[in-house]
């Protein structure tokens, strides 16, 4: 007998997901993706970051080839989303086979104003492949084969945790369970390590972050950092050197979750096999951070890795950062060159950048320098 849950979704998708399927290909370049990650993950991610996967080698592959798999991983509070840059550039250098690579599912805040792509560079998460994450285009991925899924369920409450709830896996969304019962994909957690540690002991006020949202920020983080960031607005986008490690979880089928078919759950049904999801996955990242997250920074391998690729002085530094990026918008989005490879080694390349994008001083003048961020960050745009 015919498992109720098990019965295999039509298809063929909806009249209005074939009209929303533009996303797609709207923004996306792999080309954009490329030419960034060899010009700038790479170096970042060798030196700075040092990232590491642990448990990918046995990659987990589609239990349905006509549906994406869902992979969800836990956020990092309180930091500019370095965490999944660092993860997404990773794996596109990783896999021999980039149908397997997750395409990211993320806010549409992070879209929303110019200034939360980093150091300004317009149209960049969907230029790297990120759809918005409205319930429309969640489903309409799900039609997607060329890769499979990322999400971040904890959504905009997981970056903006504070330090006190580091590791502490926020309410999850319940769109994530009710799609992969749906479609009767599978979801794979993975665990970020170390990402607390990209900015340390800032916290978060629910009724600051309320009016920072206002301005299409999800989070103003309360600490330290917040004096930096106005006397100098590049702190405004600051990773410290966090060793990141991506520990690969357990599969999860959340259409054996339940004995409801897909049809009969209720909101609270979905909200309760949600929290069966996030209690799981707890578990195995707070696993994780026992065996990874322990020594966060890792000085001294970062001092050899600094040493090793000292001829790219100042760009693995996180101040040399928005010259790297403002040159590289330039090349590619302004000038439309492709085939490229950013001068990084020769005497005089940071100020060569400097005296090309004049722009990039503004992040480095206390206070005043914010008046050109935010207009240019704000421009055209319509905060919600």
């Amino acid at each position: 007998m015919t498992h109720p849950a098990a019965a295999t979704p039509p298809a063929g998708p909806p009249p209005a997901i074939v009209a929303n399927q533009h996303i797609y290909t709207d923004y996306f370049d792999e080309q954009f993706v490329e030419t960034l990650d060899r010009n700038i993950m790479q170096l970042l991610d060798r030196v700075w970051f040092r990232s590491e996967l642990v448990g990918f080698d046995d990659y987990p592959q589609r239990n349905r080839p006509d549906r994406p798999l869902l992979f969800a991983s836990n956020h990092s509070g309180m930091a500019f989303p370095w965490d999944a840059m660092v993860a997404l550039a990773h794996l596109w250098r990783y896999l021999p086979d980039l149908r397997d690579l997750p395409r990211p599912l993320s806010a549409p805040m992070l879209s929303q104003s110019i200034l939360m792509n980093p150091f300004l560079v317009k149209n960049f998460w969907k230029r790297a492949g990120c759809v918005d994450a409205t319930t429309l285009n969640f489903e309409t991925m799900m039609y997607y084969n060329d890769h499979n899924l990322m999400l971040y369920p904890e959504g905009v409450p997981g970056i903006g945790k504070g330090f006190n709830n580091k590791y502490r896996l926020q309410r999850l969304a319940t769109s994530i369970v009710r799609l992969g019962i749906e479609h009767r994909t599978d979801i794979i957690p993975f665990y970020t390590i170390n990402g607390e540690y990209l900015n340390p002991h800032t916290y978060s006020w629910e009724w600051v972050n309320r009016l920072s949202k206002k301005i299409g920020i999800p989070f103003i983080p309360v600490g330290p950092i917040l004096l930096l960031v106005l006397l100098q607005p590049w702190f405004f986008y600051m990773a410290f050197p966090a060793k990141l490690t991506f520990v690969l979880g357990s599969r999860v089928k959340p259409y054996e979750m339940t004995d409801k078919n897909s049809a009969d759950l209720t909101r609270d049904d979905y909200r309760a096999l949600s929290e069966q999801l996030r209690a799981r996955m707890q578990t195995e990242l707070d696993a994780a951070v026992a065996k990874y997250g322990q020594q966060p920074y890792r000085w001294g391998e970062l001092w050899q890795r600094i040493k090793t690729n000292w001829r790219y002085f100042p760009f693995f530094l996180p101040w040399a950062w928005p010259a790297l990026y403002q040159e590289f918008e330039r090349q590619y989005i302004k000038a439309g060159r492709r085939d490229f490879d950013l001068d990084l080694r020769t005497p005089g390349a940071y100020w060569r950048m400097l005296w090309r994008n004049p722009f990039t001083l503004s992040f480095f003048i206390p206070l005043l320098g914010w008046i050109p961020i935010a207009i240019r960050g704000y421009k055209n745009h319509k905060i919600k």
